[in-house]
């Protein structure tokens, strides 16, 4: 197996996976933030007669709620967010509702109001938690690889399989709010953070194989040794996901509806993250040694000067 070699596919299939999250973040609205981080009133209603998604928007927007988000949760119950309501305007609406859509009556599920000043609090503390989770992986790889040849490269190459394995995911929940309407909330930052812990957990795996296989080899070329760890700990890596996704999945077809978008990003981050701790990390630590990513920039450079005369 020499996977080493065919680094430079394995960027390629990298690359893939993100320019197309990337252009949405650029051309579409971007991320759905949901009412954690835009604030506003969230409410779910379980009707007694049978009842549309249809039929609620219309009667939300004849109160001039017409911005409002509506989405079954299961037979006759749905999550209504909105913008924020007062206890009198809630009880408006719920009436209007009741109505139109329900003249048998209603039950309120859940209930609540997030502040926009809350809702930005919560945005700034989840970027200072990756943050802090990032330096904290960096500096703790570093210290633990000390004992090899430049070690600061496999810190370097943790965070930026860790940024990967974030960018991909970000990416397809910036699709799939463009072309579903999915929403992102503290779940999805904290799913986030776990697919991050998974991440470097199994990077981490596949490094301290290569780190045994130089101390025991260090006569052995650094693409020679990474590519007898993969080897190594690359039936691990997929046992370990397989198992993890199947418990998942059980979760995602079973559990309750308010699961799904924390489970769907620990599904592609589980997906994701075998993926990059095999074909993204190590492959950076042997580009790195190799001096692909200097040749690379050469490259381009010599092809953008102009021809001399």
């Amino acid at each position: 197996m020499n996977i080493a070699a065919k680094r430079g596919w394995c960027f390629l299939i990298s690359a893939i996976l993100l320019i197309p999250g990337i252009v949405f973040l650029i051309i579409a609205p971007g991320l759905n933030p949901g009412i954690d981080f835009t604030g506003g009133s969230t409410m779910t209603v379980k009707f007694a007669d049978p009842t549309e998604q249809q039929e609620i928007r219309t009667s939300l927007e004849s109160l001039n709620v017409s911005d409002a988000t509506v989405q079954n949760f299961g037979e006759n119950t749905f999550f209504i967010r909105t913008k924020e309501l007062s206890e009198s305007e809630k009880d408006e609406l719920l009436s209007k509702l009741e109505m139109e859509v329900s003249p048998n009556g209603y039950d309120v599920l859940s209930f609540d109001i997030v502040s926009p000043l809350v809702a930005q609090e919560t945005i700034v503390a989840a970027f200072w938690a990756l943050f802090a989770a990032a330096i904290g992986i960096f500096f703790y790889v570093w210290w633990a690889f000390r004992n090899i040849p430049k070690p600061f490269r496999y810190g370097t190459a943790a965070i930026i399989a860790l940024l990967h394995d974030a960018g991909v995911i970000i990416g397809i929940f910036a699709i799939l709010g463009f072309v579903a309407d999915v929403e992102v909330n503290t779940m999805f930052l904290i799913a986030l953070l776990t697919v991050i812990g998974y991440s470097v957990n199994d990077t981490i795996v596949v490094f301290d194989r290569v780190r045994e296989n130089i101390i025991s080899a260090p006569n052995r070329s650094l693409e020679a040794n990474v590519n007898l760890s993969i080897g190594e700990t690359i039936g691990r890596s997929i046992n370990t996901s397989l198992t993890l996704l199947l418990t998942l999945l059980a979760l995602m077809l079973f559990g309750g509806p308010t699961l799904k978008s924390f489970l769907l990003v620990l599904i592609i981050g589980v997906l994701v993250g075998t993926y990059s701790s095999i074909a993204v990390a190590t492959q950076i630590v042997v580009a790195w040694e190799k001096q692909d990513f200097p040749r690379i920039f050469s490259r381009i450079t010599k092809r953008r000067l102009p021809a001399s005369e």
